[in-house]
């Protein structure tokens, strides 16, 4: 029996010290005791926190990372990035697909991230011709996460239209596009793959309301009963009035109305919610998927994360479009375009509570319950997914429990991370992914031939 023996680990109800954790030969702790002593042969550390869900990635676009910073004659918005992010994905294949998913999912990791919510949308060939096996893409997605030793939440994209209306599709978008008979299809093809992880698990994903009308919805989120639904909603201005136009409702509102929210659903993004809304969302139980780096850079907005939290709603975080990947930015954002927005600080925490534990708690379980995955919590029945921090580090030095996790997540990034475990299995050692060599090397070559057809 694997034993973990920590100086100081972070726990459901707070720091404890001399932590002792027990797995069972699935990965799950079935042993956790404080104030305690290590056995011989336990493998110790000076600290632990519980692994982080990241539960929203769109893998592929790492690798257009940094190629649409150039301004247009017109407004640059995420209409214009998007663009781009057609023009991008028009040249990859299989291969090219699973060296950027391996790159991002070990990047991930050394981040911290032990769980990734994959929002999986790239299905077919370059000219919209399906693939003999329709989850081809699928595949080639497990196959990195089995690679790096990452959980997967897979979530096949249901993209059936270009634009409220039942718009019909463009010729950027003819990879993307499944009627629920092929969707159907390619949602068992893709079980088959994620059924082969050791950590893997399916869920659905209407793309959003304009890719998805109102009859599609209640079908969606049947056809596989227990498990995750994620939808883009309300992430930009011209998305929410292009749906009042044509429903007489803005999105969130339509959702709720159309479809009963739970805790299963994940509405990612929900930048653009008024009163009501965001009433709503925090009453049903579903999450807020937030990626702030990603908003930040298509110049979305921001959440009302101080009215959504006064009401109880659950949140977690993802990194979207990838144009970073770093856990610590990612809550250190959340919390400064707050401070931004209202000119103050230490918005997102109770009084007399650190921010860093606060936001670091809120975003774990909630990514674990928007992904399926049991992380989040060092407690008895969570798999042992544990993250350990450089004690050493110099912007760590002298500090322990919540000053060590404040100084990290605002100071810090992701090479204060030491060691990351995910169902206590190593996966990270000295801050780098144990197969970072080979996918680095990987990814070069594919990204060097990619660059070079699309400059062609």
């Amino acid at each position: 029996m694997t034993g973990f023996f920590f100086n100081e680990a972070l726990l459901p109800g707070g720091w404890a010290r001399n932590v002792r954790v027990t797995m069972d030969k699935s990965g799950r702790i079935e042993r956790c005791e404080i104030d305690t002593s290590a056995h011989a042969g336990d493998i110790r550390h000076t600290n632990a926190l519980p692994g982080m869900a990241n539960l929203h990635s769109h893998a592929f676009q790492r690798g257009m990372a940094g190629l649409a910073e150039r301004r247009g004659t017109s407004d640059d918005s995420f209409w214009t990035w998007r663009e781009v992010m057609y023009a991008f994905n028009d040249h990859l294949t299989p291969d090219d697909v699973e060296a950027i998913a391996a790159l991002v999912y070990c990047e991930m990791l050394e981040s911290g991230f032990t769980s990734v919510g994959e929002f999986h949308y790239l299905h077919h060939d370059r000219d919209g011709s399906p693939f003999a096996d329709l989850a081809e893409m699928a595949g080639r997605i497990c196959a990195a996460a089995e690679t790096t030793g990452i959980a997967l939440t897979l979530l096949p994209v249901f993209y059936r239209w270009a634009g409220f209306g039942d718009q019909p599709a463009h010729e950027g978008q003819r990879r993307f596009f499944n009627d629920p008979d092929r969707y159907a299809r390619l949602s068992d093809a893709s079980l088959a793959h994620t059924s082969k992880l050791r950590h893997g698990r399916l869920g659905v994903a209407p793309h959003s309301l304009r890719a998805a009308n109102l009859e599609d919805l209640p079908w969606l989120a049947g056809l596989r009963p227990d498990d995750p639904v994620h939808i883009h909603i309300a992430e930009q201005l011209r998305e929410v009035a292009e749906c009042e136009a044509a429903h007489g409702k803005r999105p969130v509102q339509l959702l709720a109305e159309s479809v009963e929210l739970d805790p299963r659903w994940c509405l990612v993004h929900a930048t653009h919610i008024d009163a009501a809304e965001t009433r709503d969302l925090a009453r049903s139980g579903a999450i807020a998927g937030l990626c702030p780096l990603t908003e930040a850079n298509l110049g979305d907005g921001v959440f009302p994360a101080p009215d959504y939290r006064a009401q109880a709603g659950q949140w977690g975080i993802g990194s979207d479009s990838h144009i970073r990947i770093d856990l610590a930015e990612e809550l250190r954002l959340l919390e400064c375009g707050q401070r931004l927005t209202l000119r103050q600080r230490n918005v997102l925490a109770e009084p007399d509570q650190h921010v860093g534990r606060a936001l670091y708690q809120s975003c774990a379980t909630g990514g674990a319950q928007a992904l399926g995955q049991p992380t989040g919590r060092i407690e008895i029945g969570a798999r042992a997914d544990f993250v350990v921090l450089d004690s050493k580090a110099p912007v760590l030095t002298g500090r322990s429990s919540d000053t060590l996790l404040d100084s990290w997540l605002f100071s810090g990034d992701g090479r204060q991370v030491e060691t990351v475990y995910v169902g206590g299995e190593r996966v990270v050692e000295a801050g780098s992914c144990l197969a970072r060599d080979m996918i680095s090397g990987r990814y070069c070559d594919r990204l060097t031939q990619l660059m070079q057809r699309i400059n062609a």
